[in-house]
């Protein structure tokens, strides 16, 4: 089991990097690779099936219903955000953005910041290079800002759940760490994004989705969503058998598998109430910052990459180096502080 779980997690790190069909067609590969591994480790039954189509559920209504309105209110919106962006320095208006979606997205939702976000992209008149590191930085920081609340995200809903704390707790726990992240990634996109106008790239994305399109975006991140949930299911095993027991320290630097696993299923395995909250404390921060490095790692690098056909070559190239001097630098902080 343990050899066929780690087959597995070779061809999900790897494949889609080096086989154009694998990535042209990601949704379907996860897909194979979560059904895969439930049955190599032996824990596909019917409430984990139930469990699978139940969890995408809330997550394509609202990218379905997100993605209407934003049809519907594309020129106003649009019109708006060309306004403020006039007015503000286009450097310093992407590096606002970046903070205000973080903060806001564990009141609002990763979901709802990364279908604000990619509405933003969408309008501003940004050259490739610019749109994927303002995507994938702001993508970073909403992954952080939203694990601040239970309501932000799943891996905050289910550590508050078990270890029975309440609504501020990871407010206290690693509030500073995330918030001081959360305006360093938008200082970093003030640093590193040159943005070139691209009135012509602006032009091409100002063509209003049809219905039917809305609807497949839909479909796919219910798949991708599918497909997490059978893989974070199929490797609970494993994690049980190699991660449970380490330091955490370790526990730190291993959970950089939820670049690619779910990180709210580690949360799960990983996180007891019997741990003190220096251990849980260092678990939290590698979960929420390795999920940002590949799509797969966190829903709001799903719905972005999905809707600005950002593939995964392109957000690895940026994301990777982001995410491994991320880690770095807290890990100096978890040592120290």
């Amino acid at each position: 089991m343990i050899v066929g779980l780690s087959i597995i997690l070779i061809l999900v790190l790897f494949l889609p990097f080096t086989v154009p069909i694998v990535e042209r067609n990601l949704e379907i590969f996860l897909f194979i690779m979560g059904v895969a591994a439930v049955l190599v480790s032996g824990v596909l039954d019917k409430g984990l099936v139930l469990k699978a189509l139940e969890d995408p559920i809330h997550i394509t209504i609202a990218v379905i219903v997100a993605g209407l309105i934003f049809k519907w209110l594309q020129k106003p919106f649009e019109n708006g955000i060309q306004g403020v962006s006039r007015v503000i320095p286009l450097k310093l208006f992407m590096a606002l953005i970046i903070i205000i979606v973080g903060l806001v997205s564990s009141i609002i939702t990763a979901i709802i910041a990364a279908l604000v976000l990619v509405a933003i992209a969408s309008v501003l008149e940004l050259d490739r290079k610019s749109e994927i590191r303002f995507v994938i930085l702001a993508c970073y920081s909403i992954g952080m800002g939203a694990v601040l609340t239970p309501i932000g995200e799943p891996l905050s809903t289910i550590t508050t759940s078990k270890l029975n704390e309440d609504f501020f707790y990871l407010l206290r726990l690693i509030g500073p760490e995330v918030i001081l992240g959360v305006i360093a990634f938008g200082l970093l996109a003030f640093l590193l994004i040159n943005p070139i106008k691209d009135s012509a790239g602006l032009k091409a994305k100002q063509g209003k989705e049809s219905y039917l399109e809305i609807l497949i975006r839909g479909l796919k991140i219910y798949l991708f969503v599918m497909a997490l949930t059978l893989l974070g299911a199929g490797f609970e095993p494993f994690i049980e058998r190699f991660l449970l027991d380490l330091h955490p320290y370790f526990l730190y630097w291993i959970n950089m598998i939820s670049a690619v696993l779910d990180n709210a299923t580690l949360a799960a395995a990983e996180i007891s109430i019997s741990m003190d909250e220096p251990t849980i404390r260092a678990i939290l921060l590698g979960l929420i910052i390795s999920g940002g490095m590949l799509i797969p790692g966190n829903i709001p690098n799903i719905i972005a990459a999905g809707k600005l056909n950002i593939k995964s070559g392109e957000w690895a190239r940026f994301g990777v180096p982001v995410g491994l001097i991320a880690m770095i630098i807290y890990f100096v902080v978890i040592i120290v502080f």
